[in-house]
């Protein structure tokens, strides 16, 4: 069976899925707690643990009341094989602009006039399973901030604050969960001389610091979680800027391929590299980034864009990256959708990653229904 025929038989079953229990939710409405997904609520009180009261008129009249919504990813330590594989054989929720949270209060003496991509704050997110976040570091008021900017300027209408503040948010959160791994993207315009090592070092994230050195290179293998967990190296950070012989930080593009982010990044059936990027194809590198968010994030149109649309992409860099999964997923808003969103297309990758099979909640014991015979 073609590669689009099992796309087309993978999209049909989740339509199906969320058909029916659209359906049903109609007749089930919440009335107490415990509700699962795609069930009537009006509020978060009603749903199930690891979802919230959620309603996405952008898809339609039949979602234009509020439904239990997942708001959580599935714990590594649900997985069948736990911590035991590599960290390439993992895939991670990833948050575009994690930094810019709607609601941010001016930091800068200016209100904030300027995108929003997300509308929790970076504990949250961490919290909520997010385990990889996407970082916009510039030189700015003599420190580091995160900010947005024209030609590659913070200004004060778009900076939304220290970097140190929300970098010491990461160490409280790798500091009461010995077994989580972190990754932070960083889209660096710091020129000042070690400012990064000076902000991270500032933090007190050098005690969780991957270093440079371990990491494989050709393609090869990253250690397993374990070994990561065991090492108390839970920290993987890399820069846009080549800093790995001034400051031992690891350039993005020696050891990730990345798709095309904003709305070329969106066109289905098509997933090519992004500039600085190598080829998706590209085996000598053994970590795919997959962006999956427009050019202006919208916080209305979003629930549409983190369901159907996203699992169906799935494949497409599935097939543009030779055969291999993706293993970090970056959206806006990552907790809006028509159900499962975000969260579930993780699970179909790990489920993929780890065992072949659409969701990781198969327990790897998924019949050949369930599996994807690419």
């Amino acid at each position: 069976m073609n590669l689009i025929k099992l796309g087309i038989r993978f999209v049909i079953c989740f339509t199906i899925l969320d058909l029916s229990f659209s359906m049903m939710s109609f007749i089930a409405k919440c009335s107490s707690h415990g509700c699962r997904v795609l069930y009537r609520c009006s509020r978060d009180s009603q749903c199930q643990t690891g979802l919230y009261c959620f309603a996405c008129p952008a898809a339609g009249s039949a979602f234009s009341a509020s439904y239990c919504t997942r708001s959580d990813a599935t714990p590594t330590s649900a997985f069948p094989k736990n911590t035991s594989l590599p960290f390439n054989k993992y895939a991670w929720l990833t948050t575009h602009n994690s930094f810019a949270i709607f609601g941010s209060r001016p930091r800068a003496g200016t209100p904030i006039i300027t995108f929003f991509n997300q509308e929790d704050s970076v504990t949250q997110q961490l919290n909520n399973g997010v385990r990889g976040l996407m970082l916009d570091m510039y030189d700015f008021k003599n420190t580091v901030w995160l900010c947005h900017s024209f030609n590659g300027k913070c200004f004060d209408f778009t900076a939304f604050r220290p970097a140190i503040e929300t970098l010491i948010e990461i160490k409280s959160f790798l500091d009461n969960n010995a077994m989580e791994i972190i990754t932070i993207f960083i889209e660096d315009y710091v020129n000042a001389p070690f400012g990064l090592t000076k902000v991270f070092t500032s933090a007190g994230l050098m005690k969780y610091w991957f270093p440079l050195s371990n990491m494989p290179v050709g393609g090869a293998d990253w250690p397993t979680l374990d070994t990561m967990i065991q090492t108390n190296q839970r920290l993987i950070v890399f820069t846009s800027m080549d800093k790995e012989a001034t400051e031992g930080i690891a350039h993005q593009w020696n050891f990730t391929n990345e798709n095309q982010f904003g709305d070329d990044g969106m066109k289905q059936g098509i997933c090519i590299n992004r500039g600085g990027s190598s080829v998706m194809s590209d085996t000598t590198k053994a970590l795919i980034v997959q962006n999956f968010f427009p050019n202006n994030p919208n916080p209305i149109e979003v629930c549409v864009d983190n369901s159907d649309a996203l699992w169906n992409e799935l494949s497409s860099c599935y097939s543009a990256s030779g055969n291999r999964w993706s293993n970090f997923l970056a959206v806006d808003f990552y907790k809006r959708s028509t159900g499962g969103g975000a969260f579930h297309a993780v699970d179909t990758l790990n489920g993929q990653l780890e065992c072949g099979c659409l969701d990781i909640t198969s327990h790897c014991s998924c019949s050949s229904s369930e599996m994807w015979e690419g």
